[in-house]
């Protein structure tokens, strides 16, 4: 029945949120000929709204203009938005971010279904449009399609009410037929952001509303398929091909179809026929042989369907693609084409810098090309559909889908981490079973059809009850072909059979090891793991070694995707990436939302490196003689790849090989490698193995590396080093300070500053802030977290309050004169440091540093010498783990070479200044300025180093909110470690950094490097 009186108590109704809103159908493209469907044009159909409108902002229903829909209403002082786009992006209302908490917490006290009053930020839309000539026929339906409000709107078309609509993520369809008129037609929108489907959204994102997605008109042929479903599965052997399709008439009419299924080619390899009965057509066809999909293989054919009218005329032309695949548990383990699965996942929230969740196609090719060369094989829709776009190419380029239903009400049972689900929703609400209903309706029927998505998600973090345990029964009786997921029955066990696979958030490595030891009745995936706040990602490794463990073990999805930081312009008209709390929103959860391995500019984050070689199908392990590639991948050899090997001596390459190497999937082959003699020269060697790209593909350009690895060996030298070659020093001993003059250069050592104070070669000084003993770093998300500052804060402390007590000139030699100088620390009377160095004759001076462990302390966060440069000194050549940072939990995806870059470089991006840019395995790093003078780093590779070299102390990034913050640059500060303690992972909120990567402060610790000119 046709609604035609709107009304505002609709917003608060829980059985009011489709209002005159057409049934969910699937988003097939239709045309008039064959020619256009077989080459997906614009659908001639098809007529954009998208564009400027005008717009009207509002801060609650009393003060909107009530009639501004009616014809004759003046709005030309109104302003102008952009569609799609959300209201606060383009400068109305406010912006706020918020994780768990309702966005009125604390200024409303109000309980589900009512909403604020005084705080319901109204957009009023206005758009005019003449229908376009293929659309004013009188025997035409035209049809309005909002593919994304937030979170409710109501529709009229000239003065006349057409419907109402809440789900903020799916389509919403309204016939406009009635209501059009000839010439210009007056379109009017009346935005909400608070309304019941406000309750069911209370995502982890930033607290948008607007029309977000596309709007178009369209029409339909006088005979129209409205939804189709087409099911392309396998039989029990996985070769042949079963297809099922099923189409569903507008209305009934006498009609027929034809089907031809194309290959990839375009060669026809089945072709049906079959009429409609009651507007419903079924066929049916066995493929032999069919080309199996996968995100290995991802094979889509082309479903032709052709619709012919009673007369037998063409009258439309519907091109689908379709995977032939089989998702299916066996065993209590996920399969895919019979093979178990591991997904190598992350969550994905739709975001751009500037836009928020109006993404462009653009944005989502950039995305999908970065899932798949770093390994990633599965997305999770965190936590809503997303727009049809995406589901095409994941199935184009292979991404295995959880599709998550548009559901969270994570304020409603868990507070302050705390789970309190008194007035939790939905749970066991009968008035809340439609419309948590529809949204599930909504997904599955628009995205049915996609042979990426193998599971179905109930939702996020919405606890559990009957009403989920209907959706998922709901999910399994419509669509047997793929699996359920909820991760909330976690927290209360009665609604288990809510999931088909027991899913939990950030478990702890060995709690999931506890589960999978302990007669588990279904397989694992970890839905969210690896919280990638700031500088984290570390410890990851002990989750991807479970993959092959423990059978049940299937893999998990990162979270998450992409940092949620805004563009904002900071008060001297400079652009920063902005977090909660920088628009004065309140409530807000602050920096919560920078959780991506991807940047919000979409550049990617160190932290990517890690993930790309643990994500690896592919395992290089190679020794002195050859490779053992190990392919885990499930249906493809290795074939499309060459093996890329090189020998390296002291970081320099003496030797490269190209070849050709085929190994099947599921299988283990070792390949000999060949190199030239190298007479054991002494020194450190490196093989270095990767497999690449042969030729192009979608996602890549021919040569992308896809795995690695390395093996690293030792030829010691037979005889030892001599002394350095040089002049003999001499030694001043002055009142304060003791000088240590050789052949073109001058070592100076304070008794009042307690440290080196001059390194100067050839007249340029290089000490413009003497070494000192370091035990801090700049706090990452993860170590405010788990409140490293409270439980560990007497080593910041320490490394600003050392006191020297002693000064010793310990060996004076032609050839080598060696100072020690020893320290007391303000945590505790019996920690003591000393640093000793020694210079030699040719200008080197060897460092040397040791802490005596000391019971009862915290754990150190680091043990280093740091000390400043001139900021001239900022260009870097490191021989050393890398290219990116990395720390000693997070290493695996670190090679060792050589490689270039700048001091500022790593200050790393994350949007809240913190600990950053570190190298771990440092063999050899030169400091040099514009004329390539400066000083050399080294140690030895027996016993590496940890460096930081970056324009910024520890206590700078620690003071600094912002990266704007930051001072200007004066110096390049160089940080020498001998450990740093692991950036952790499991989550950013208590989670320690696993202990086997930690610094306990009973042991005795020593490091030493060499310092010499360049």
């Amino acid at each position: 029945m046709t609604i035609h009186t709107p009304s505002l108590d609709w917003l608060t109704d829980v059985t009011k949120f489709a209002v005159n809103r057409l049934p969910a159908y699937s988003d097939h493209k239709y045309y008039a000929t064959l020619q256009e469907a077989e080459h997906q044009a614009d659908m001639a159909w098809r007529h954009s709204l998208n564009g400027s409108w005008k717009f009207n902002y509002a801060t609650n229903p009393a003060t909107r203009p009530v009639e501004f829909y009616a014809p004759d209403f003046e709005y030309g002082g109104w302003s102008d938005i952009q569609v799609p786009g959300h209201i606060q992006t383009q400068g109305f209302g406010q912006m706020q971010y918020a994780n768990t908490m309702y966005p009125w917490d604390g200024h409303s006290d109000v309980r589900p279904p009512h909403i604020p009053e005084d705080h319901n930020p109204v957009g009023s839309y206005i758009k005019r449009f003449v229908l376009p000539e293929n659309m004013a026929s009188d025997a035409q339906p035209v049809f309005i399609s909002f593919q994304g409000v937030e979170s409710a709107f109501y529709v009229w078309l000239n003065g006349k009410f057409v419907g109402y609509s809440e789900d903020s993520f799916t389509p919403s369809d309204f016939e406009l037929t009635p209501y059009l008129q000839t010439g210009e037609n007056k379109l009017a929108v009346e935005v909400y952001q608070r309304s019941t489907g406000a309750w069911l959204e209370d995502q982890d994102f930033w607290r948008f509303s607007g029309i977000f997605r596309d709007v178009y008109l369209y029409t339909i042929p006088t005979v129209h398929v409205r939804d189709l479903h087409a099911k392309a599965d396998l039989d029990a052997t996985y070769t042949q091909g079963q297809l099922e399709l099923k189409l569903t008439l507008e209305q009934p009419a006498t009609a027929h179809t034809t089907v031809d299924v194309k290959d990839a080619t375009g060669h026809t390899v089945a072709s049906l026929k079959a009429d409609f009965t009651d507007g419903i057509a079924s066929l049916s066809a066995t493929l032999e042989q069919v080309e199996r999909w996968s995100a290995e293989k991802p094979y889509l054919y082309t479903l032709l369907i052709q619709i012919y009218d009673a007369n037998g005329t063409l009258v439309e032309v519907i091109p689908q693609k379709v995977g032939f695949r089989k998702f299916e548990m066996v065993n209590k383990v996920m399969h895919l084409n019979g093979k178990r699965i591991v997904f190598k996942g992350v969550n994905r929230h739709e975001f751009n810098a500037r836009t928020g969740r109006a993404i462009s196609r653009e944005d989502m090719l950039w995305d999908i090309r970065t899932l798949k060369q770093n390994n990633m094989n599965a997305v999770r829709t965190s936590h809503y559909p997303n727009q049809t776009l995406w589901y095409e190419l994941c199935d184009e380029y292979g991404i295995y889908v959880i599709d998550e239903m548009n559901l969270e009400t994570h304020g409603s049972w868990q507070k302050l981490g705390a789970v309190e689900p008194s007035w939790n929703i939905p749970a066991n609400l009968p008035e809340w079973q439609d419309i948590v209903m529809d949204r599930a309706i909504s997904m599955l029927e628009r995205d049915k059809n996609h042979a990426s998505i193998l599971i179905w998600s109930c939702g996020n973090e919405s606890y559990a009850g009957e009403v989920l345990r209907n959706v998922a029964s709901y999910f399994r009786s419509t669509d047997p072909s793929r699996l359920v997921h909820y991760e909330g029955v976690f927290h209360n066990r009665t609604y288990d059979d809510t999931s088909d696979m027991e899913s939990r958030m950030y478990a702890k490595p060995a709690d999931i090891e506890q589960y999978l030891n302990d007669n588990p009745q279904k397989p694992y995936i970890s839905c969210e793991y690896m919280h990638a706040m700031g500088n984290s990602v570390g410890g990851m490794h002990k989750y991807t070694e479970l993959e092959n463990k423990y059978e049940l073990y299937q893999g998990g999805f990162i979270w998450d995707y992409i940092d949620q930081a805004v563009m904002k312009k900071d008060l001297y008209g400079r652009e920063y990436l902005a977090i909660g709390g920088d628009f004065d929103d309140r409530p807000t959860d602050y920096g919560f939302c920078t959780d991506g391995i991807v940047y919000a500019d979409r550049k990617v984050s160190p932290k990517m490196q890690e993930v790309k070689f643990l994500y690896q199908n592919l395992k290089l392990i190679p020794d002195t003689k050859g490779v053992t590639i190990r392919n885990e991948n499930l249906f493809e050899g290795t074939g499309d790849y060459e093996l890329v090997y090189s020998l390296l001596h002291e970081g320099q390459e003496i030797a490269r090989n190209v070849s050709h190497v085929d190994v099947a999937a599921q299988t283990e082959a070792y390949i000999p490698l060949t190199f030239p003699s190298t007479d054991e020269k002494p020194g450190e060697y490196v093989i270095h193995t990767a497999l690449v790209l042969k030729e192009a593909t979608l996602w890549a350009e021919a040569g992308h590396e896809v795995a690695f690895g390395q093996h690293i060996s030792i030829v010691e030298d037979p005889n030892p080093l001599k002394a350095p070659i040089g002049g003999a020093l001499r030694v001043a001993h002055g009142d304060v300070n003791i000088g240590v003059h050789g052949t073109d250069f001058t070592i100076m050592f304070s008794k009042g500053a307690g440290s080196l104070t001059s390194l100067r070669y050839a007249g340029r000084e290089m000490i413009a802030t003497p070494p000192a003993p370091l035990f801090w770093r700049a706090t990452t998300d993860n170590d405010r977290g788990t409140a490293l500052g409270f439980e560990a804060g007497g080593w910041f402390a320490a490394s600003l309050t050392r006191k020297c007590v002693d000064i010793e000139v310990t060996e004076e030699q032609t050839d080598r004169v060696t100072i020690t100088f020893r320290y007391t620390l303000s945590i505790h009377a019996d920690v003591q440091v000393t640093v000793t160095y020694t210079v030699l004759a040719d200008g080197s001076l060897n460092v040397k540093s040791t802490y005596e462990g000391v019971s009862g302390l915290p754990n150190l966060p680091i043990f280093a010498l740091s000390f400043k440069v001139p900021a001239d000194y900022r260009h870097l050549d490191w021989y050393a783990m890398g290219p990116e940072e990395n720390y000693i939990d997070r290493a695996f995806g670190a090679r060792l070479g050589v490689f270039r870059n700048e001091a500022a470089d790593n200050v790393s991006g994350y949007v809240v200044p913190q600990e950053s840019g570190n190298r771990t395995g440092v063999r050899r790093v030169d400091i040099t300025d514009d004329s390539q003078r400066g000083i050399r780093i080294t140690a030895p590779a027996t016993a590496p180093v940890e460096c930081n070299i970056s324009p910024y102390t520890a206590f700078e990034l620690e003071s600094a909110g912002h990266l704007y913050e930051l001072p200007n640059v004066y110096y390049t500060v160089v940080t020498v470690a001998g450990k740093q303690m692991g950036v952790g992972g499991d989550d950013s909120w208590g989670a320690p950094v696993h202990e086997e990567y930690q610094i306990p402060a009973d042991q005795k610790l020593e490091f030493e490097f060499t310092v010499q000119r360049i």
